[in-house]
């Protein structure tokens, strides 16, 4: 049990924006097993809080990687930026700008005659426009300079609104549904 390593290291997976899944999840099962509860019965209470402590580490890891959201930041992490701060806050006037017709779109919605269809055209758009974020994303964590990753960053900080809003479609939905 090393909690030094980090996610990437401890599934044995290529420090990456892309994480083959499929072997994410073989990897967490493998994990799972060695941290299972009826293999550290014998163990001291020291040993077994320890192997708690692991499996949680284990847990932890599994979502960041899975989420390419949460993976995203956690690179930025590794490199050395403070993606939590709460002064992460996009500047790009041109985002800002969209981020803001999206959300009339998304109150507009309630109101149309057919809200599902303004609510889809919405996911749409948001999605259309966070596969192109991601994409961007990881060209300049790839590049790793300085500058590369000021820009990743500011990508990340876009690419959580946008997270943020497609939540609040889904949240909008199921209101309108109820």
């Amino acid at each position: 049990m090393d909690f030094r390593q980090n996610y990437f290291e401890l599934f044995g997976l290529p420090l990456s924006f892309a994480v083959d899944q499929v072997v994410l999840q073989q990897r967490y099962q493998e994990l799972q097993k060695s941290l299972h509860p009826d293999r550290h019965a014998a163990a001291s209470s020291q040993q077994q809080r320890m192997a708690l402590q692991y499996a949680t580490y284990v847990n932890e890891g599994l979502a960041t990687l899975k989420s390419p959201l949460k993976r995203s930041g956690y690179l930025l992490q590794l490199a050395g930026l403070d993606v939590r701060s709460e002064a992460n806050t996009t500047k790009d006037v041109n985002f800002l700008m969209q981020q803001m017709e999206w959300r009339e779109a998304l109150q507009e919605a309630s109101a149309a005659t057919d809200p599902f269809a303004v609510l889809n055209g919405v996911r749409d758009e948001v999605g259309q426009a966070r596969d192109g974020l991601y994409q961007r994303f990881v060209s300049a964590w790839q590049q790793g300079d300085a500058d590369s990753l000021a820009k990743a960053h500011e990508y990340h900080r876009q690419l959580q609104f946008m997270h943020k809003l497609l939540d609040e479609v889904d949240a909008m939905e199921e209101r309108l549904d109820d």
